[in-house]
């Protein structure tokens, strides 16, 4: 009976940890996408912010999250896995454009 409710603590430590990482990316999601949004130039919006920037780091916030579960509970191999996916996320989000800055926010230099 003890080893069913210590599985049933961890799971939902997990569960929580991994809420709370998805609500930790989207927390750092949201200074960009708002931006992206609203129209960073002349009112443009870019819809690509919403349906990829948000998902990637909303995934990525859980990721890196059970990632760190997992290294403190001593388990490395699912977090080396866990590490694998954070890395490949981070790829397809660099890859998309949608971890950078907006283009519409950057400075284009003195002829703009």
């Amino acid at each position: 009976m003890e080893t069913r409710r210590r599985e049933a603590l961890t799971g939902t430590a997990g569960c929580a940890t991994a809420v709370l990482g998805a609500l930790a990316g989207i927390a750092v999601w949201f200074p960009y996408g708002r931006r992206g949004l609203s129209g960073a130039f002349e009112g443009e919006t870019a819809p690509r912010v919403l349906l990829l920037g948000a998902p990637v780091l909303l995934l990525g916030g859980a990721t890196a999250a059970l990632a760190l579960f997992a290294l403190v509970r001593g388990r490395w191999r699912p977090a080396l896995g866990l590490l694998a996916v954070l890395t490949a996320l981070a790829a397809l989000g660099y890859g998309f454009d949608v971890l950078g800055a907006p283009r519409g926010l950057e400075d284009c230099g003195s002829p703009c």
